[in-house]
Order: C-alpha cells, then structure tokens, then sequence
C-alpha cells in the first residue's frame, strides 16, 4: 500500500482569487518570507509564535523600500502580534495593518488560508 504525504501551503487572497505563496513547513515561526503576487504587487508572509499565519504588503510605507519580510515580530501588553520594520522600526499590527507608532498610517493586509495539497 501506498502513503502519500499531504502537505499544506500558504495562499494569499490576491485580487480575484487564491495564490499559492509557499509550503507551511518551510515558513519558521518567528520569520517572515518576501513573496511576488500576479499582479507584480510583494507580500510579506508571516509564521508568529501561536503559529498563526499572517500576510500584509511587504513595503515599508516610511522608507518606501521591500523589506517588511525581514522585520522583528513582536507582540504587545494586550497580544496584538506586530513586525517592526527592520530599517526605522515602525511597528505594524500584522491583523489591521495599523502603525502602532503613527496611527495615520496603515500597510495593507491579505487574507491568508490553508490548504492541503
């Protein structure tokens, strides 16, 4: 008999529909990866420490450059999981995309999913 490994990757709700972004077991908790969208846009995908996964823009709003996949991950007093940026260290929540540091400033989340292949 046969076994056949199941595996589970990460997908992105990216415009119209879903976008493979990478297999789960190669996303470490405590890391992010840089991804490339279809429509030419990056992304920043997180693993945090409940292993919750999390996808925001990867630019940094303040800087302008892609470097939000390299960022800290961190969480406040009342549990909000944050990346801070690794060049100006602006924090922002990884659910809302709100700058915990300046609040007239948010980066854009994606719906994230699960899937079995």
């Amino acid at each position: 008999m046969t076994t056949v490994a199941v595996q589970t990757r990460i997908e992105l709700l990216a415009g119209r529909g879903w976008t493979a972004v990478c297999d789960l077991d190669l996303l470490l908790p405590g890391r992010g990866v840089a991804v490339l969208l279809p429509d030419g846009r990056q992304a920043a995908v997180f693993r945090d420490a409940r292993d919750r996964i999390h996808a925001t823009a990867n630019r940094d709003p303040f800087t302008g450059a892609y470097v939000l996949s390299r960022g800290l991950l961190g969480s406040t007093a009342d549990g909000r999981v944050y990346v801070a940026s690794p060049l100006l260290k602006h924090r922002f929540d990884l659910e809302t995309g709100e700058c915990l540091d300046d609040e007239s400033v948010r980066i854009p989340v994606y719906a994230v999913r699960l899937a079995e292949v």
